[in-house]
């Protein structure tokens, strides 16, 4: 299980310390990659949907950028 700090406040963020009251508990059951958001632009959060990059034409670009190559 992971959880994932909402409030800001946590000493590890993203990671949510124990006593965080508003931590997003998610638990994965199968591994894959996840791209999680940590500039709160997101419109999908607790995942990143490019928002806090410039505009880029095409989803191979977009995809470069957050790989960053």
């Amino acid at each position: 299980m992971l959880r994932l700090c909402r409030c800001g406040r946590c000493a590890r963020l993203p990671d949510a310390d124990a006593g965080c009251v508003d931590a997003l508990e998610l638990t994965v059951s199968r591994e894959r990659h996840l791209l999680l958001c940590r500039c709160g632009r997101s419109a999908t959060l607790p995942y990143c949907d490019g928002s806090h990059a410039p505009g880029a034409p095409g989803l191979k670009e977009r995809w470069r950028r957050f790989r960053g190559r």
